[in-house]
């Protein structure tokens, strides 16, 4: 069994306890997932089983859509409504649906983020989120992240808004919406967050846990495995003949391939091979998803 399940996470799990589920429904421990979701996120989680779990550092396309709630009035320690509150302050009447949506361009571009302490990101070697649950602050560097749009898509409460989001891989939401409620002039914090789209996977292609376990049940698991390909499809593909198969199998370089500098999926006869590496018109293997028969 090899490819990519898209996961739509639920709330409550984390990325590795979805992990751990889908060992026991796929019956193999060789399985990734890219790109961390929050406990109390939701939504689109590729995860990379068998052979297909080498690709998982390997992403092209990394941009992700989320749609969060933003809650203005409240500041959290977590950035998010499960944290204990930091401040909390009245909204003025003035701040509406007119007053955030004035402020959202300025965030969008490419822009310096400073990584939350709750997060997994590691300095010198230990992940933030357990400094901050010792109490502790570390001194972070900020990231360049690109915040492609955010589009503001209604009201459900007082004071809560929903923001549809595409940004780069990296980006902390939470941290924009802490962000946003400071241009703003009052706190906020995150009161919900879904991801609808990771790279090329979105929630349409997205199964719950629970229709992956009746499908492992029906016998039907394995053909919800989207490709290895999927992971590339953002490289232009390049045609091999059965000659420069072998050689790509067995690590050998192709002298004199008739193609331009770059990354390539490379495919025989339709068959997906992996992806490799031309310059100077020497075609190299990068990495195999093929059976090397």
């Amino acid at each position: 069994m090899q490819g990519i399940l898209v996961v739509d996470k639920p709330e409550g799990f984390t990325s590795f306890d979805v992990v751990a589920k889908l060992r026991g429904i796929c019956g193999t421990r060789r399985i990734g997932h890219g790109g961390t979701l929050d406990p109390m996120a939701t939504g689109v989680l590729p995860v990379f089983v068998g052979g297909a779990a080498k690709a998982v550092d390997m992403q092209e396309r990394a941009d992700k859509m989320y749609t969060a709630t933003m809650l203005l009035g409240r500041r959290t320690d977590t950035g998010d409504v499960t944290g204990e509150t930091l401040e909390q302050a009245a909204v003025p009447a003035d701040i509406g649906l007119d007053a955030v949506a004035a402020v959202l361009p300025r965030f969008t571009g490419t822009q310096q983020q400073v990584p939350p302490m709750y997060s997994a990101v590691k300095v010198n070697g230990q992940p933030l989120y357990k400094a901050a649950r010792a109490g502790k602050t570390v001194e972070r560097t900020p990231r360049p992240v690109t915040l492609h749009s955010i589009m503001l898509a209604g009201s459900p409460a007082p004071n809560e808004y929903i923001l549809n989001i595409h940004c780069s891989k990296g980006t902390y939401v939470r941290v924009l919406l802490e962000d946003i409620g400071r241009a703003l002039g009052v706190p906020a914090t995150m009161a919900a967050l879904r991801r609808t789209a990771s790279g090329p996977y979105t929630l349409e292609m997205a199964y719950t846990l629970d229709e992956l376990q009746r499908a492992r049940e029906a016998g039907t698991l394995e053909s919800l495995l989207l490709s290895v390909e999927s992971v590339f499809t953002c490289l232009p593909a390049v045609e091999v003949n059965e000659e420069t198969r072998r050689r790509l199998l067995n690590g050998a370089p192709t002298y004199r391939f008739p193609a331009r500098d770059g990354r390539y999926r490379a495919l025989c006869e339709g068959e997906f091979l992996g992806v490799c590496r031309v310059e100077k018109h020497i075609l190299t293997v990068e990495k195999l998803f093929c059976e090397r028969a």
